[in-house]
């Protein structure tokens, strides 16, 4: 038996008390036992462990719904010539050259480094969507084997495409066909299966049905959807049809499916997406760093649609795109006064909810028989505090960054800010190698 106490607890549970001032977590394995009063649980549990939260704020981990591992070797690259003036530049110019020079070797080391830098932020729980098309056969099981040893939760998938020829493709539709077996044989109950599509501009509809034989009924699919006015135009012209109702042409939606950004959808879409009961990933910093528009998430969520809150990978830190999401939903509405509720319970309700989907343990709350994901965070209130203005502290007062703890699956990951069991230095140094040499093939030269 452990116990986290001796901190303000924010449950996050609508059934059962929300804040206690003085508040500690009883977990045994990978599951929380309790719930309650420091000095009731420290009572009842004399043996239990300890993990003192130093006077921080406990509550549920982060889960994060939509994020790309491959990109994580591109902080701070400058790939000469690359200038973009539209979204298809910035793929191609940027995110493109990036995963075709992408081998296992690449994609350890970008899973390797977007772990540690999730746990050192509190996030437990991903939805990645991997592209490496310079070596794509056995990506997602690389992947796999470091969110095992780092120990984040993780549903992967492959960035099905057109774009470099059908060979390519046919192997990223296997690579997803592979890992769907591979999780189903494993069973377990931190690793999940999606299949995974680029956008509808990059898929054609004989890759489309190829991806639903593949799949067969198996997961659901995780894809890119009117990110751009360009995914619009090619799927009007092309097809005669909006991206939305060429998936559902395909069978490609339904509730176990992502479509991340959905920033140029209509509202027969939108119903569309209610009626099948289709999920959708809002990315807000990754949306204004692309000039591609701001999600209509206030009118998604009068349709009734599960919206939960990804970052592209732009961040790690959730509650920096929770900043980012209220601000841009304010500024586009023009209204000072709208979006709080919305962007908050993406985050904290419904991204919880997107991960009932694909995993069986209750996550993003605190109460008996949820998963044991635990974070402490260092911030120390100069106002009132509790679960009645929580979300305005974590919005104004706090960063990823403050994360201290992170328990997942009742593993220690991170306590009091060093990383258990990892060798960061070490870590660091392996990455370092990895990106310089990415660098030195996008750029012709020595780093």
């Amino acid at each position: 038996m452990t116990l986290v106490t001796n901190g303000r607890l924010i449950t996050r549970d609508s059934e059962s008390l929300g804040y206690y001032e003085h508040g500690a977590v009883a977990y045994e394995g990978t599951k929380i036992t309790e719930v309650g009063e420091e000095t009731m649980l420290r009572a009842k549990y004399p043996q239990a462990e300890i993990i003192d939260a130093k006077g921080g704020v406990i509550m549920p981990a982060f889960i994060n719904a939509h994020t790309h591992i491959y990109s994580a070797l591109a902080r701070g690259l400058s790939i000469a010539g690359n200038n973009p003036n539209n979204f298809y530049e910035v793929l191609d110019g940027t995110w493109w050259a990036i995963d075709r020079h992408l081998t296992l070797e690449g994609t350890r080391a970008s899973a390797n480094a977007l772990y540690m830098d999730c746990i050192k932020q509190g996030v437990t729980t991903i939805f990645d969507h991997h592209a490496s098309y310079g070596e794509i056969p056995g990506s997602l099981h690389t992947i796999a084997e470091s969110a095992k040893r780092f120990g984040v939760r993780s549903c992967l998938c492959y960035e099905v495409s057109d774009r470099d020829g059908e060979e390519k493709c046919r192997q990223a539709i296997q690579e997803n066909a592979d890992f769907i077996a591979e999780c189903e044989k494993e069973q377990n109950p931190m690793l999940a299966a999606m299949f995974g599509g680029h956008a509808l501009f990059t898929l054609s509809d004989k890759t489309f049905d190829r991806m639903v034989e593949a799949n067969n009924g198996r997961t659901g699919y995780h894809i890119h959807v009117s990110e751009g006015m360009n995914d619009v135009y090619d799927s009007l012209q092309n097809y005669g049809r909006r991206p939305v109702q060429r998936l559902q042409d395909h069978g490609i939606l339904g509730p176990k499916t992502i479509l991340g950004h959905c920033i140029h959808v209509n509202t027969a879409e939108m119903e569309i997406i209610r009626e099948t009961d289709t999920m959708v990933v809002n990315n807000p910093e990754s949306n204004m760093g692309n000039a591609v528009g701001i999600s209509p998430v206030l009118q998604l969520y009068r349709h009734g649609i599960l919206l939960g809150m990804g970052t592209d990978a732009y961040t790690n830190d959730m509650l920096e795109s929770l900043k980012v999401a209220l601000c841009s939903q304010r500024h586009n509405a023009c209204l000072p006064n709208v979006g709080w509720c919305e962007v908050t319970d993406m985050l904290f309700k419904n991204n919880a909810k997107i991960g009932a989907r694909y995993f069986e343990t209750p996550l993003g709350v605190l109460k008996p028989g949820a998963a044991a994901d635990i974070i402490v965070m260092d911030y120390k209130p100069f106002t009132p505090f509790s679960d009645e203005n929580i979300d305005g502290h974590m919005i104004f007062g706090m960063t990823g960054r403050q994360c201290q703890t992170t328990i997942a699956n009742g593993r220690v990951l991170m306590l009091d800010r060093e990383l258990v069991g990892v060798d960061e230095e070490v870590e660091n140094a392996h990455i370092l190698e990895a990106a310089k040499k990415l660098w030195g093939e996008l750029n012709h030269r020595t780093y």
